[in-house]
């Protein structure tokens, strides 16, 4: 297959390039060559920008795209007015955001998307501006491939070379095999997907020419707070005291959802259903591997990037401990 990834050297993108060279792909990577550019060089790289700068793209003709950076209408739609004719399927990136709220459970592919008053002049992507601007994107690419086109909505993304470090947070943190500060409700669901997981799955949606919207987070089965960080536990190699704290006191320490203790959203639960993308092929690895290999890559990072970009520090998990007696 002749595949051209938008993107290609960052996280999902970059785990689509390796397992796509590994399959024996035709590859191109077209991005702006700031970001790792030795990274695949079997691979053929054109260097532009999606917005205005897509010289490089015409005149060529490929099996397949794989969008993995589309954040704002305007410029996605610049990528598929181009590509339109020269490629014979799209495949999109979106999010769980574009739902008016993921966090109710039930949520299917047909439940109500986020919308809001004139997203399509944002220019700067916020909490409020993410899901709206993603729903847009969608349907730029839906208008210009049809039934060609493939749409994921991802929850969080995880595993090795993740530059958010919201789940490898939980496999760093239980390493300490210290008392290990836990959010909320131990029984409260959650969800996530292995990167590798997705891009697997996505290569073989794009060989298939799938066509659709789906949802693509994990794992098939009910996950808990509490199995998501046992699991980082096992794959740590540790079993540390879990000490759970109610809603009410992390927030009255200031411990901030999502980002200070990552999948944490106060008195709510992610249920999203993965049927849809489950009849399709989709497959999850267990949560004890990801944080495994998650906690690998992280040992082998420089000592300059060793620093947690989200999670509580030392001393706010100290204090929330002391609170708890």
């Amino acid at each position: 297959m002749k595949l051209l990834i938008l993107g290609g050297t960052v996280f999902l993108g970059r785990h689509i390039a390796e397992i796509a060279l590994e399959r024996g792909h035709d590859l191109t990577l077209f991005n702006r060559g700031r970001t790792r550019p030795e990274l695949f060089p079997e691979a053929e790289h054109l260097t532009g920008d999606r917005d205005g700068d897509l010289g490089a793209l015409h005149g060529r003709e490929w099996d397949a795209v794989i969008d993995t950076c589309g954040y704002f209408p305007r410029i996605v739609r610049q990528s598929v007015d181009l590509l339109r004719d020269a490629a014979g399927h799209y495949s999109f990136v979106s999010s769980l955001s574009a739902y008016q709220d993921f966090t109710q459970p039930g949520i299917t592919e047909d439940s109500p998307v986020a919308r809001m008053e004139k997203a399509e002049d944002q220019t700067e992507i916020t909490g409020e501006s993410y899901g709206p601007l993603k729903v847009l994107c969608e349907e730029a690419v839906q208008a210009g491939f049809g039934d060609r086109a493939f749409i994921s909505r991802p929850g969080l993304i995880v595993g090795p070379h993740d530059p958010s470090d919201r789940f490898t947070y939980w496999p760093v943190r239980a390493s300490e095999d210290d008392p290990l500060l836990c959010p909320g409700d131990p029984a409260a669901r959650t969800q996530l997907i292995d990167v590798r997981d997705l891009a697997v799955w996505l290569l073989d949606m794009a060989q298939a020419k799938e066509g659709g919207v789906y949802n693509a987070v994990g794992p098939a089965q009910p996950l808990t707070m509490e199995a998501m960080i046992r699991g980082c536990c096992e794959g740590a190699g540790t079993n540390p005291e879990l000490r759970w704290a109610p809603d009410e006191l992390l927030l009255e320490c200031e411990v901030a959802p999502w980002m200070g203790l990552p999948l944490w959203i106060p008195e709510a639960e992610q249920a999203v259903s993965v049927e849809r993308a489950v009849a399709k092929g989709l497959r999850f690895r267990p949560v004890a591997e990801t944080a495994a290999d998650t906690l690998a890559w992280w040992r082998e990072l420089p000592d300059d990037r060793r620093q947690l970009r989200a999670g509580i520090d030392d001393t706010n998990h100290a204090e929330v401990l002391a609170k708890l007696g």
